[in-house]
């Protein structure tokens, strides 16, 4: 039985080799390749989850990076308007007011109070409206010489004369003797030190410190000059127009930077915060750019991402709002994120390991960090400055708490839609919300515990 079986097998391919060995081979060919086609599949899926994991974890990361960076600049900000205007009575004290507040407040009628800060609100937003007009018309008409005079000009004025007037009232009030000829060199230096570092180069610290300085000047400046009910009506007002001039189609702030966008160039240096590299903002690094003294970010970015130009131009469109030339955060925290994004994508599927340890070493090193509108630290100190002028602690914190929330939340929010925000809004009005709240319910509740002897 078993010889006749085998011998009938045997006569059966000895009948048909040829097409029998060619069907199994065609059909375990096939079976190999769906097996390879689908090992690949997963390979890839895997490969992709990997990436879109290590995508989130980096996001993650760089945000939580940035939002400690921010916190500390404006958080050093505010704490020198509060500790000024605590210990030196010039900038609370009254009495000389800016030529675009006519209107004093001089009265104790409510509906007077309101219409007049209003007035005065509306008069002072029509003049940031004109101002960053004019700024936006002389950038695309490239008058650049018009723009650093006007810009130079007034980092002067700031940098000597308002810093003198600083050190003139803080050496009256702590009775700390000082000559003139000493008083002069001081100041030069101060001067001299803080336009090169800003205007060319320095160490990053440096550069930053001079920043937040010259914001808290200038927040104690307008704290002292704007009347009281003014002052709060110009925080509201600021916040719907950085709304506007951010994210309109046609504001002026977004027509800025999509310009600087288009021509590769850098908003200029003395009205940004930036705290990445030491020369992020000022151009001496690079020499591709149309003009010597452009930053060197845009070119450099272009180089490494491949196929530049079109790329770059199809999503500085796509982009709204952007680097704010006085209010606003800039998008390059979302544009080095789609880059790193890409990057990791490509390199996910071939090149040996090291090589990708290098592109991510030189990720980090040439990585600009977040930027922030002066104009930011500005309002931020100006409504901490106001609220710790009348004395009360726990409105001056819930509104340096209010801020801080805001500027966290303003910062995720970048991060969930992609897309450039102002950094105004969400803050001041946490800010506003908590100090009239503060004031009105919580103080006087505190008050009546306190003064029943009842302590929580």
């Amino acid at each position: 039985m078993a010889e006749v079986v085998f011998g009938g097998n045997a006569g059966s391919t000895t009948a048909e080799p040829q097409a029998e060995r060619r069907r199994r081979q065609g059909a375990s060919q096939q079976e190999l390749l769906v097996e390879e086609t689908r090992g690949r599949g997963r390979q890839q899926e895997l490969r992709e989850g990997d990436v879109i994991v290590e995508e989130e974890e980096l996001n993650l990361k760089y945000g939580a990076h940035h939002v400690i960076k921010l916190f500390s600049p404006v958080t050093m900000c505010m704490a020198v308007v509060v500790a000024t205007i605590s210990s030196i009575n010039y900038y609370t004290e009254k009495g000389t007011y800016l030529v675009y507040t006519p209107f004093h407040e001089e009265t104790d009628d409510a509906g007077t109070l309101a219409w007049q800060a209003l007035a005065n609100a509306g008069i002072m937003l029509g003049v940031i409206a004109v101002m960053t007009g004019l700024l936006v018309l002389a950038y695309k008409y490239r008058c650049t010489k018009l723009i650093h005079g006007w810009l130079f000009m007034s980092s002067l004025m700031l940098l000597f004369l308002f810093s003198y007037l600083y050190l003139a009232e803080v050496l009256k009030a702590y009775n700390l003797p000082m000559d003139y000829i000493t008083l002069a060199i001081v100041i030069w230096n101060f001067g001299m030190v803080g336009m090169i570092s800003i205007y060319w180069k320095a160490p990053l610290i440096l550069q930053q410190a001079y920043l937040i300085f010259i914001s808290a000047l200038m927040a104690l400046i307008f704290i002292k000059y704007l009347p009281d009910w003014t002052t709060w009506a110009v925080l509201a007002v600021i916040s719907l127009w950085d709304l506007f001039a951010v994210l309109a189609p046609f504001g002026p702030l977004r027509i800025l930077v999509e310009t600087a966008q288009e021509r590769n160039e850098q908003i200029f240096p003395s009205l940004i915060y930036s705290s990445g590299m030491v020369y992020a903002l000022v151009g001496m690094a690079d020499t591709n750019t149309e003009e010597q003294g452009e930053g060197p970010v845009a070119p450099r970015r272009q180089g490494r991402t491949g196929s530049a130009g079109g790329e770059e131009r199809s999503r500085g469109e796509e982009r709204q709002g952007g680097e704010d030339a006085r209010d606003g955060f800039g998008d390059t925290w979302v544009r080095e994120n789609d880059d790193r994004s890409r990057q990791r994508a490509a390199r996910s599927g071939a090149g040996p390991r090291s090589g990708v340890v290098t592109e991510v070493v030189e990720e980090d090193e040439e990585d600009k960090g977040v930027k922030l509108g002066l104009g930011d630290f500005i309002f931020y100190s100006i409504l901490v400055g106001k609220a710790s002028s009348y004395g009360d602690w726990n409105t001056t914190l819930a509104c340096f708490v209010a801020i801080l929330i805001g500027l966290c939340l303003t910062l995720v929010f970048l991060a969930l839609f992609r897309r450039a925000l102002p950094a105004l809004p969400i803050s001041i009005t946490f800010g506003l919300i908590f100090y009239f709240l503060t004031k009105e319910i919580v103080t006087p509740f505190c008050d009546a515990l306190s003064s029943q002897q009842i302590f929580i």
